[in-house]
Parts: C-alpha cells; structure tokens; sequence
C-alpha cells in the first residue's frame, strides 16, 4: 500500500492493534514513512513493559538452542544508543538508558559449573564477556554476599527503563500524527480474503490497508482471525519488585547484577532514579497477575542471598505481569497466511530489547511486502501446518 494513499477520518493506511511498547514503536516507525496510522488500544503505553526491568541483555540471556534469536538480539542491541538518542531528541524525554554493564554471578559449584558453560557458549558465539573470581566480583560490586563463586561481566549489557521508554514512544507517535482509538479491538475486519480493519468494542468500525496484531500476551484472542493463523503466543506470568536504594555513602549497587539461584533466576536492576528492580518469577498461571506473598517471599530470599543488604531497603512496589510466549520462544514478524494482516507479537522475555529492531523491520515490511534479512527466520509462517510439514527431517 503505498503511504500517499487517501484515508478518511474511521480509515488509515495502517491499523495497529496493541498500543505496548511494541504497537507503538511500529506505529512510530509506520507513520515516520508516511503512512497514515492509527493505534487501537484502551491504554497505549501499559502492557508487560511497565513490569519489565528493561535489561539490554543480549548476552546474558544467551540460550542454548537460541543462536538464531542471538543474531536479532545483537542486531537490536546495536541500534540501542542511536535510537534512544532519536526518542530522546525528538520529545524531551530521558528513557533512563544506562550502559553500565551486567555481573551474572555464581553463588554455589553448581551454579559455577552452568555460568562457565555459559561463558564457552559466549565465546563461541563471537560474544565479549570476561570471568571473574568471587573476589573479582566483590570488588566490582561490594554490596555482594560473601559466597559469591565467581562471575562474568559483560560490560555491553545496558538498561533502560521501560516506563519512561513507553511514555517517550507515546510522545514520538502523538508528534509524528498517529491517531489512538483507546478502545480494545473486539473483532478483525475480514473482507474477501483479506484483512481490512477492526471493530472497536465502542462500535467504531476502523478501516486500514494493513493491520498490526501487536496485542502482546491477548494476541492469541482477538476474534474474527482464522484459527489456523491465530498466533500461538501465551501469557508467562512474572512478579516483579521494585525497591529505594540509600542516596549516601556511593552507589548500593552500580551494574544489573543477576544469577540463578536454587534453579531460578533472579535479577537486581539499579535505576539511576534510585530505584532498585528485583524480579523476575516465571510462572505458567494463564492470565492470572496476582502479586503471591510466595512470589514476593522467593524474590526476596533469592535477592538476599545475593545481596544480603537488600533486607534493609523500603519496598515500594509490589507487581506482576504477563510476557507474550511463543512456541520457540522468539517473535512472531511480518504477514500472515491472510492478505492485510501481519503480526508483532511473542517477543516473550526480549520485548524490551527487541524494540528498534522490531519497529524497523515492521516498517519495512510494510513499505515493501519483504522482511529485512535479519528479521526473516521469524516469520509467523514457522508455525503454519504447512510450513511445519516440509520443515520435517527426511
């Protein structure tokens, strides 16, 4: 569709349904072309972000069996400066982006055993980390338990924080003319074959070109979509804490410091602001968000044997949201098995991080019909039976 085509007041060139981080840096980036674009969601700039803990963490969060979903996390993590500065730049607004580095640390043989496999993965990976002893670690961050085995530090893992991000993308896109229907999308418009717009749950009938499904964890559920091409993304449930780290006597703590600890991970994100996010539980609960006195109880005793100081600081908030899982754990970009309907959705737990590339590479396809290079192995088609079939091995 091209971007000089006439629209009406109900009509865009591009309808976006989800107004998270995603939705919005894809309605950004949309609109940035010259499409007319529109935005439906009854809350643009809530979702999973303002749970994430906004760790720019393509290293440490290396999975086996993940190389793939490596190439897009690296790639995302390049445009990561030139794109806040862009946001930042363009609306006035500081997103807390801070590269100060990760310490992922070991507390038992255990778990020393597992970090330096992940370290041999690293290096195989052509990535930049560096082993520490547990004194090593201490002295980077004095604040750490006495137990500490030994870590890694990798200083090309930055933050971000998630809430200030998703206000600056609300910004950029009410500057560049994206129009919001605060509404939630009760049924996709399909019309010949062919995906044409959405009904809103207040009746209003919004025409597009193009339609972005970027509903996050709901993605799975909007009515009208053909069930062989709802996408297969579920709710994973993560309780989050949020912390106040004392002002005197220098920093509590300078870099994200994160480790597994009796078989779950656990993370301490400190913010500039003075904040310190502790999280996260992973939990497959459907759509439940309740904050659990077990929850909170675990991440606290999990953060305390890390960073015993913890006990001591105010707890100021108390919080759980869902991620958007998918079958392989990765994204689902660009057009479905349906004319008109494409989707940005199933980042699960890379949301945050896969921001600029994501919204680049749904502005490209949008323009052209074509994903870039780097964003083709996520392909919602992955999951079509067809697909599946001759993926089979002989």
């Amino acid at each position: 569709m091209s971007p000089t085509s006439t629209s009406t007041s109900a009509s865009s060139d591009v309808l976006v349904i989800g107004g998270g981080i995603i939705g919005l840096v894809t309605a950004w980036r949309s609109a940035q072309r010259g499409f007319t674009t529109a935005v439906v969601d009854p809350e643009p700039g809530g979702g999973a972000a303002r749970v994430a803990a906004g760790m720019l963490a393509a290293v440490t969060e290396l999975h086996y069996g993940e190389q793939t979903l490596l190439g897009l996390n690296l790639a995302s993590a390049r445009r990561y400066p030139d794109f806040a500065a862009e946001l930042t730049e363009l609306t006035g607004l500081d997103l807390g982006y801070r590269r100060c580095g990760t310490l992922a640390v070991a507390l038992d043989a255990d778990d020393r055993a597992h970090l330096r496999e992940l370290h041999a993965l690293q290096q195989q990976s052509g990535l930049e980390s560096q082993w520490l002893s547990g004194r090593e670690c201490r002295r980077l961050e004095p604040m750490l338990a006495p137990g500490v085995r030994g870590g890694l530090r990798v200083d090309g893992d930055h933050q971000i924080d998630p809430r200030r991000l998703a206000g600056a993308l609300l910004a950029a896109c009410e500057r560049a003319g994206v129009v919001f229907h605060r509404a939630w999308a009760e049924r996709l418009t399909v019309v010949r074959d062919r995906a044409t717009g959405a009904v809103l749950a207040d009746g209003t009938e919004a025409a597009a070109g193009q339609v972005v499904l970027a509903g996050g964890s709901l993605s799975g559920r909007l009515a009208g979509v053909p069930e062989d091409l709802l996408p297969p993304v579920r709710p994973v449930k993560g309780q989050v804490l949020r912390l106040t780290m004392p002002q005197r006597h220098g920093p509590f703590l300078s870099r994200t410091v994160r480790a597994v600890v009796r078989g779950s991970h656990v993370y301490l994100v400190p913010r500039a602001s003075g904040e310190l996010v502790v999280g996260a539980t992973s939990e497959e609960l459907g759509w439940d968000t309740t904050v659990t006195a077990g929850g909170v109880y675990e991440l606290l005793r999990d953060a305390h044997e890390l960073v015993p100081g913890i006990t001591e600081l105010p707890l100021t908030e108390t919080r759980a949201g869902l991620r958007p899982g998918s079958p392989d754990n990765a994204p689902l970009l660009g057009p479905t098995g349906l004319q008109g309907l494409l989707l940005a959705t199933g980042h699960y737990r890379n949301g945050v991080l896969l921001t600029p590339v994501t919204g680049d590479a749904m502005a490209h396809v949008l323009a052209t019909g074509e994903l870039p290079e780097e964003a083709r192995p996520f392909t919602p088609k992955r999951f079509s039976p067809a697909t599946a079939l001759t993926e089979q091995p002989a």
